[in-house]
């Protein structure tokens, strides 16, 4: 039997989590902070525009929408509950008032879980993003 020797590499961790997700919520280069990442409403652009890191990487498929969905649905839920037992409004206005809420926060929410799920990606080093920082 032979003794096989591992040797621990050291972790580096030069993209820190927390600011890149800061970053990132706000829509900003992961990398740099400055630069903005969207092109569009959720279009992710192929490289910053201020540091040129390559962006075109992410994967961010359906995790945003289904993030989105998740905050504004419990949210809603919880909204319709105290509305309708505090002061048990029609129907109609119970509705009105529910999805507006709902698409305000949706319209909001949901390119700033995309930037922070590319962030994510970009500080992990997953699907690409593990070229030299």
């Amino acid at each position: 039997m032979s003794v096989i020797e591992t040797t621990a590499l050291p972790l580096v961790d030069d993209r820190p989590v927390r600011p890149a997700l800061r970053r990132g919520w706000a829509r900003r280069c992961p990398n740099c902070g400055t630069g903005a990442m969207m092109r569009g409403y959720l279009k992710v652009a192929d490289e910053c525009p201020d540091c040129g890191e390559a962006l075109h990487h992410h994967r961010a498929d359906d995790g945003p929408a289904y993030l989105t969905i998740l905050v504004v649905g419990k949210t809603i839920m919880a909204m319709y509950l105290v509305v309708f037992m505090t002061w048990q409004p029609s129907p109609l206005v119970t509705i009105a008032l529910g999805w507006s809420v709902a698409l305000t926060m949706a319209l909001y929410l949901l390119p700033r879980f995309k930037g922070a799920l590319v962030a994510l990606q970009w500080s992990r080093r997953m699907h690409g993003f593990g070229g030299p920082a």
